[in-house]
């Protein structure tokens, strides 16, 4: 088996090339109230194996961003289920009008490995809210919470994920690769761009020493894109120094 490479080819500096569209969408979707959230919170919590450890699973923007405080973290694998960028299509946060983006979640078949993290025992319900808020909204949501079972080094548990929502509008499937890197290799919008998402994303999993072939491959296609979009601006750049410097 050839050696993985040891160094992304997706790089800040090819991810700083690219730059926002100014067609970004107003959200047409209705937000979740507190009274949402709160009746949210208090349903996965019925549910709970326990009153007072509570384990969230991160496998995207959640293992750099976690959104809530928490007191232990692991490595976890999830059985049954695959980290997708079937969520889409994004013309509100990492997209535009023009150029929407994909966002991860988690989707039926496979498995995933991730980060798990174990919430304050004695403040469960309000970083669940604060959680909540931030990954749901839109009502109804496109991108649920759910329990999972989790496998440690330390054992097995179960803590809560974020999964696709198949009978939503907002499910995408059967994209390739290629054209999935084309979308992230353009989409930008208020929250910045597909292609930081994808190198955060990367970034953080291989500095857990979690390696995901796919999003591997994936980071490379998105790199050649831009590279390629450079290459394509370069003549039309110096063409235009070229004219300024002629008397």
């Amino acid at each position: 088996m050839a050696p993985k490479p040891s160094r992304m080819r997706l790089t800040p500096e090819l991810v700083a090339r690219i730059l926002s569209a100014d067609d970004s969408l107003p959200q047409p979707f209705t937000a979740p109230s507190d009274a949402d959230h709160d009746d949210t919170v208090r349903a996965i919590l019925a549910a709970a194996p326990s009153a007072d450890e509570v384990w969230l699973f991160a496998y995207g923007s959640l293992m750099w961003n976690p959104a809530c405080d928490f007191v232990e973290q692991r490595v976890g694998f999830v059985p049954g289920w695959h980290r997708s960028f079937c969520l889409g299509w994004d013309r509100w946060f990492r997209g535009s009008d023009s150029k929407p983006g994909l966002m991860l979640s988690l989707d039926r078949g496979g498995q995933c490995k991730g980060a798990v993290y174990r919430l304050p025992p004695d403040a469960i319900e309000a970083n669940l809210g604060r959680l909540f808020r931030r990954e749901m909204r839109a009502k109804p949501s496109a991108h649920s919470p759910r329990w999972v079972n989790v496998r440690t080094e330390n054992g097995p548990l179960h803590a809560i994920t974020f999964v696709i929502n198949r009978n939503s509008g907002r499910y995408v499937r059967g994209l390739s690769l290629e054209q999935i890197a084309d979308a992230l290799a353009v989409a930008c919008g208020p929250w910045g761009s597909m292609a930081d998402y994808l190198h955060s994303t990367v970034s953080h999993l291989e500095g857990m020493g979690i390696h995901d072939s796919q999003l591997w491959r994936l980071q490379e296609l998105v790199a050649e894109r831009i590279e390629a979009s450079m290459a394509k601006d370069l003549p039309a750049k110096m063409s235009q120094r070229d004219s300024t410097l002629r008397p």
